[in-house]
């Protein structure tokens, strides 16, 4: 068995005295893990850094087997995280965000958003609506996708500002606004399917409000259910991502 596949480094363990085992997220086979000879030391210690870009060979003997992973550098992005204590942080969430993925499953639209955010990852207020919007798709992706398109009381598509904790569905203005103690609010950029380069940021009220909603739901149907908690990662990330704009 042997493919050839474009990955993302997602993190590494230690195996035996040289080796490690390495997960990556590439495009056409999902998560997916393998052996690499000689992977702790000098030559290959700085490429499979978390966040980096790899081309990377796979190769066994059967399907089912961990197999052995030969990779060549595609973009060496991780030194760039290095000083910058959100884009530390933020690498680890997202690698945590994928270790959710069954192995072996393609996820296409995550690594592609995934590729995109890292590529922009030193810039934090270009990549803290990209996260947001990315937990948002992760949890669809998982397959419980908020319903953001129309008010869950009157049908009404237009000034949709709320959520509903309980249901995940978006609520206007006029009828929630007697709920709305009860309610979270809906950021107009998490309802944009693309975010705009030309567009004005977010606020920082809207971002936190952005991952106070990503994160009310990625506990109750991601972590909760399979005894953890939200990452500490993602926490420190957010507080980062605050200092930065203030």
């Amino acid at each position: 068995m042997e493919w050839i596949d474009e990955g993302i480094v997602l993190g590494v363990k230690r195996h035996g005295e040289t080796s490690i085992i390495l997960e990556l997220m590439t495009r056409a086979h999902g998560r997916h893990l393998g052996l690499v000879r000689g992977g702790s030391g000098p030559r290959l210690r700085g490429i499979l850094q978390p966040g980096n870009a790899v081309r990377a060979t796979w190769r066994a003997r059967l399907d089912e087997h961990l197999g052995l992973y030969l990779v060549e550098a595609a973009n060496l992005r991780a030194a760039g995280f290095l000083d910058k204590a959100h884009a530390l942080h933020g690498v680890t969430h997202l690698a945590a965000l994928c270790r959710l993925l069954a192995e072996r499953e393609p996820h296409a639209g995550i690594y592609d958003a995934l590729q995109a955010i890292l590529d922009r990852l030193e810039d934090a207020q270009a990549v803290a609506p990209m996260i947001a919007r990315f937990e948002l798709d992760f949890l669809a992706e998982l397959g419980f996708g908020l319903d953001l398109a129309a008010c869950a009381a009157t049908g009404a598509q237009d000034d949709l500002v709320f959520v509903s904790p309980r249901s995940g569905r978006a609520v206007s203005r006029a009828a929630g606004e007697p709920y709305r103690d009860k309610l979270m609010r809906l950021p107009v950029f998490l309802r944009q399917v693309y975010l705009d380069q030309d567009d004005a940021p977010p606020s920082p009220s809207d971002l936190a409000d952005a991952f106070m909603l990503t994160g009310f739901f990625l506990d109750r149907h991601a972590f909760a259910p399979r005894g953890l908690s939200l990452p500490q990662a993602r926490a420190q990330f957010v507080s980062a991502l605050t200092r930065k704009a203030q």
